[in-house]
């Protein structure tokens, strides 16, 4: 009697293989030890530096990148968005969310984007761009525009090598940190990703105002950064935002 041929078994999906090892750029690295209070203690954060920045109408599709256990996807729910979706590579984090009942979904990024023409009215990424590469931000930033609508934005952020005081130690203390931006080279990086109409703008860290020290905390770095922004004139560089991280909008 012959031997049958084995049928060999199908591939399994290769995962895009991206720089970063130790955080990936597709999963959510900031959450808190205490992931659940994060839900609570996160939302501050996101209304004061997301929710403004969204169109009005409730019904536009949005998509979280890296949304990890889901804390902005929630907070857009809370806000009367009704067509949010967040995808994450890390099943486990995708799982607090799904526990939650957020409309979360374990995928990778590139993976994910490639498959989407002109769905989404708003992308938001939740990990730092300098996560990725400088040629695979731009590969990313491509696939985001592709992925949006007419008209539709994207909100993104990276570490910010304007400010002095802390930008060398944020790519220094971790491997995965490939590059700094200023709100210049931020810009740079969107509109070769083919966006337009580019509004860099600080991210907001002291808005958690039931703790005290949060109004200490505004009011130094508020101080530091505009003595920081003075010395940048005088050495004729016209720097703006000189806060720990760097965000902007642009529009496709």
């Amino acid at each position: 009697m012959n031997a049958q041929p084995l049928t060999p078994p199908k591939a399994a999906p290769s995962r895009r293989a991206l720089a970063a090892r130790l955080e990936p750029f597709d999963s959510y690295w900031q959450a808190p030890k205490d992931i659940e209070a994060g839900y609570s203690s996160f939302a501050a954060y996101y209304r004061a530096n997301y929710l403004q920045r969204l169109p009005a109408d409730r019904g536009a599709r949005i998509l979280v990148i890296s949304c990890g256990p889901g804390y902005l996807v929630n907070v857009l729910a809370q806000a009367g968005y009704k067509s949010v979706v967040g995808i994450d590579s890390d099943p486990g984090k995708v799982e607090h969310a799904r526990r939650h009942g957020l409309p979360c979904e374990v995928a990778e990024a590139f993976g994910y984007l490639e498959r989407c023409r002109g769905e989404f009215d708003v992308i938001i990424p939740e990990q730092e761009l300098n996560h990725l590469t400088h040629q695979e931000t731009i590969e990313f930033l491509q696939l985001c525009h592709a992925a949006l609508r007419p008209g539709g934005r994207i909100v993104v952020y990276a570490m910010n090598g304007a400010n002095p005081l802390v930008g060398s130690e944020n790519l220094a203390h971790n491997i995965d940190h490939f590059y700094l931006v200023t709100e210049y080279s931020l810009t740079q990086l969107l509109e070769l990703g083919g966006f337009r109409q580019v509004q860099p703008f600080a991210l907001k860290l002291y808005v958690f105002w039931k703790n005290p020290l949060n109004y200490v905390g505004l009011a130094v770095t508020t101080v530091l950064e505009l003595t920081m922004r003075v010395i940048f004139m005088l050495y004729g560089k016209k720097v703006t935002v000189l806060s720990k991280k760097v965000a902007a909008l642009a529009v496709k």
